[in-house]
């Protein structure tokens, strides 16, 4: 214990009223639910999620949430809620994400003085390295190129469209509403900055091929949401490769090209191959929407026709084999 931790529990003994208000001060519970708050929507989910399982953690321990301190939570109590957690998510990565949603709980209360604990120290969160998820360019031309079934040809050209508009997110280009002076303009819903890409020719030939009443694409006009058609693309691409017949039914067994693949692969696949062509990573990351979001930003407008000279340079590569 701390000198500020020994000095809580006498005054704790010394005056019960007293103490018992240091001890509501010092529920984990309350804070993290405070802390929660303050997040902006995404973020938030996240938190609520980190939530659900604690809870879910204290049922199956026989603890009660609403009496649980910061100094309850040790290395012993962190690592058996990861082993509860791998039950949910055999990913380590995935897991670590409630790791630091309590540690960022925790730096807080700390920074407010309301607990000295920190389990940090020993238990240790550790990334493990995550499997590239991007296709080479002879793969990129191999799917671009392959004669998939009627079904699938609309999905192949949206994951076609996100290449070519930078690795665009499912959610962005599903909200874009029209091209202005051959660009579109939009605040991604990750981050909400500014975006702008130029439309080339090729990849308006896809958003002609599959025009929306009310959207740009016709997305939205077709799914309930972009979550809904997410996952249907991503079915769609994993099934994408030979198909064989058997039986009296003609059942259908797929041998998939790349049986990973989802649409985030567009956007890696992208930046991947940009790096190839010794495209600076400077414009990689102001094309990706990774600015450094700093002051600077606001006073200096990167050269857009550095990104747009980049996605040409790509696609031409990719689309053509011209350097």
């Amino acid at each position: 214990m701390s000198a500020s931790d020994i000095k809580q529990e006498f005054e704790a003994m010394s005056n019960p009223e007293k103490g018992e208000k240091i001890r509501a001060k010092n529920l984990f519970e309350a804070r993290f639910i405070k802390f929660m708050n303050t997040k902006s929507s995404g973020t938030k989910r996240l938190y609520e999620v980190t939530y659900k399982r604690i809870k879910e953690f204290a049922e199956r321990k026989n603890f009660r949430m609403p009496t649980l301190t910061f100094e309850d939570i040790n290395k012993d109590w962190l690592t058996q809620f990861d082993l509860f957690l791998s039950e949910f998510a055999p990913s380590v990565n995935a897991r670590n994400i409630h790791f630091r949603n309590i540690r960022a709980v925790f730096n807080d209360a700390i920074d407010d003085e309301i607990t000295t604990a920190y389990p940090f120290r020993r238990f240790k969160i550790r990334n493990v390295a995550t499997r590239k998820r991007n296709l080479k360019v002879e793969d990129l031309r191999t799917l671009f190129n392959y004669p998939v079934e009627k079904c699938n040809k609309g999905y192949l050209d949206i994951f076609k469209l996100m290449f070519m508009l930078i690795g665009i997110n499912t959610v962005d280009l599903a909200n874009l509403k029209e091209i202005k002076d051959g660009r579109v303009d939009f605040y991604r819903a990750k981050t909400h900055r500014l975006y702008s890409i130029k439309v080339e020719p090729e990849a308006l030939e896809i958003i002609e091929r599959n025009k929306g009443k009310d959207w740009l694409v016709d997305i939205l006009d077709r799914y309930k949401d972009h979550k809904d058609y997410t996952k249907h693309i991503n079915m769609a691409l994993k099934k994408i490769g030979p198909v064989t017949r058997s039986g009296l039914g003609g059942k259908k067994t797929f041998n998939p090209l790349f049986p990973e693949i989802s649409t985030y692969w567009a956007r890696h696949s992208w930046a991947t191959i940009a790096a190839s062509l010794d495209i600076p990573k400077d414009v990689i990351a102001h094309a990706l929407g990774h600015g450094n979001n700093t002051v600077t930003d606001i006073y200096i407008d990167f050269d857009q026709n550095k990104v747009d000279e980049a996605n040409r340079r790509v696609l031409d590569w990719v689309l053509y084999g011209k350097k």
